[in-house]
């Protein structure tokens, strides 16, 4: 166990899945300098469970992903930076949150592969892929069907969890798997819930019933 910088967000952060923040509030400036004063430099992001990124006193959940620091920029007040998850942890404990977020955390087991997984992960890039090309007809998506993955099947069934177009609770219960079978089971059923849930709205909002094939 160890005391890390936390950086509590709106958003979930996984492995291998990279977040660009725009930092200007003061408590985290100062954790800013002090994480770039350590090699790698590294923080801890959580989802805000309830509050607000800005202003501090949100409530956050427990489970989290270590963010290392890969691109930095500064204008006057403001720092721009690209982190990239590595390894996901649980806060065992929240610190003082003077003069930012600091937490005792342990890191949870990385995740194994075994080749009998091959076509789980295939089908789940099916899955996530076709779900993300059919819903970016009616929302703006991060992700584009086509973004590259990587080779290692552990980071791509991570960079799957990190690409499906699903809700921050769903996330959570993405980030929380205890095994790559259960990841990519979960990004299935998830996935295919989420895209059901976007065909239905959008019929609802065009006033057609997708059971009369309209």
């Amino acid at each position: 166990m160890s005391s890390l910088p936390m950086f509590p967000l709106g958003s979930v952060l996984f492995p291998h899945m990279p977040v660009a923040l725009r930092v200007f509030e003061e408590r985290y400036l100062v954790m800013l300098a002090r994480v770039l004063q350590t090699e790698p430099s590294e923080f801890g992001v959580v989802l805000i469970e309830r509050g607000s990124e800005v202003g501090g006193g949100e409530q956050r959940f427990e489970v989290g992903t270590v963010a290392r620091i890969a691109q930095l920029e500064a204008s006057e007040g403001v720092v721009g930076l690209v982190g990239l998850g590595t390894r996901r942890i649980a806060v065992e404990r929240w610190l003082d949150d003077e003069p930012h977020p600091l937490a005792d955390v342990r890191e949870l087991p990385e995740l194994s592969w075994d080749e009998s997984l091959r076509p789980l992960l295939d089908q789940a890039e099916i899955v996530v892929r076709r779900t993300i090309s059919r819903a970016s007809e009616f929302v703006e998506l991060q992700w584009p069907a086509d973004v590259e993955l990587d080779d290692d099947p552990v980071r791509a069934s991570w960079q799957l969890a990190g690409i499906a177009p699903l809700g921050e609770i769903d996330q959570i219960t993405l980030l929380r798997s205890t095994s790559v079978a259960q990841l990519l089971a979960r990004v299935i059923d998830l996935t295919d819930a989420a895209g059901e849930t976007f065909t239905a709205t959008w019929y609802a909002e065009e006033g057609d019933d997708p059971e009369l094939g309209a």
